[in-house]
């Protein structure tokens, strides 16, 4: 990989991680367009690329913590129940929720990597086409499938647990984890804004586990890839992602307030069909020798 593209998978990443799109999809179908394809990449190459495209994630989640910084590092001091556990979880609450919503995604992922499913996934564009045309059909009903939720209504642990088995849903790429944590929130009886919210939150310790994993994998399989080069792709990567994703997530919950998921689903499904139309005619997506 050269600057110009971490540069444009970057921006792609931070595009699309908290939009209804699926940025692992996004991300697969970009490198296909530069051409970096399994078939034309060494092993060392491939299992970077791979790498890569999770590890940036962990940039653009991290714009996360600095928007909603507040969630992050506030405490509850009201006074709590009885008992050492019920008090540490009283005051370090939020972070409770998020123990409990990330666990599903924890037993699923690291069995679909260990499994090789995962690997064979990011490897497949036409499963990440079809997925974006299935996602995109049910957004278009999606608004009315559900209420607009209830002000009042909070994530307990019960709801956070629903939410994270919705995510499991996500480890297939086109799916996207956004869309399946917000709507997880929804049938819960969150409002949009309070779903989206807690989709980015969630995001933090789902994808920062999932960067370390991958960390550990490069490191143990084989530290060829860890030349110079190759981690100033990842620095910029994480940077580009950051601000790129921090931009975004502010447009997004306004957007997703006022008009819900209808646009999303019709970018899904022109997006999707277009790739699948060049897939059956034998055409290939890579555009960059």
């Amino acid at each position: 990989m050269d600057w110009i593209e971490t540069i444009i998978i970057a921006v792609v990443e931070g595009l699309t991680e908290f939009l209804p799109v699926s940025s692992t999809g996004h991300m697969i179908i970009t490198q296909n367009l530069l051409g970096l394809t399994p078939e034309s990449m060494s092993e060392t190459d491939k299992a970077f690329v791979h790498a890569f495209t999770f590890i940036i994630q962990f940039g653009a989640i991290l714009s996360v913590v600095c928007l909603y910084w507040k969630r992050f590092f506030q405490f509850d001091n009201t006074p709590a129940g009885s008992g050492v556990f019920g008090k540490l979880k009283h005051k370090f609450y939020f972070y409770w929720l998020l123990i409990v919503g990330v666990l599903p995604a924890v037993i699923v992922g690291l069995a679909a990597k260990k499994s090789g499913l995962l690997d064979w996934l990011l490897d497949s564009v036409e499963v990440v086409a079809i997925m974006l045309v299935l996602g995109g059909v049910f957004m278009l009903f999606c608004d009315k499938l559900f209420n607009k939720g209830n002000d009042a209504t909070r994530v307990n642990e019960k709801r956070a647990f629903n939410i994270g088995l919705y995510q499991c849903i996500s480890v297939i790429p086109g799916v996207s984890r956004s869309m399946a944590t917000i709507v997880g929130g929804m049938t819960q009886g969150l409002t949009r804004k309070r779903a989206a919210e807690f989709s980015f939150f969630l995001a933090v310790p789902t994808m920062a586990g999932a960067t370390l994993l991958d960390l550990l994998d490069l490191l143990k399989e084989d530290t060829a890839w860890a030349t110079s080069h190759n981690i100033a792709m990842l620095v910029l990567g994480c940077v580009v992602a950051f601000f790129v994703a921090l931009f975004a997530m502010k447009w997004f919950v306004s957007f997703l307030t006022k008009y819900g998921f209808k646009a999303f689903g019709y970018y899904r499904i022109v997006v999707g069909a277009i790739i699948i139309a060049l897939l059956l005619t034998g055409h290939s997506l890579v555009m960059v020798d």
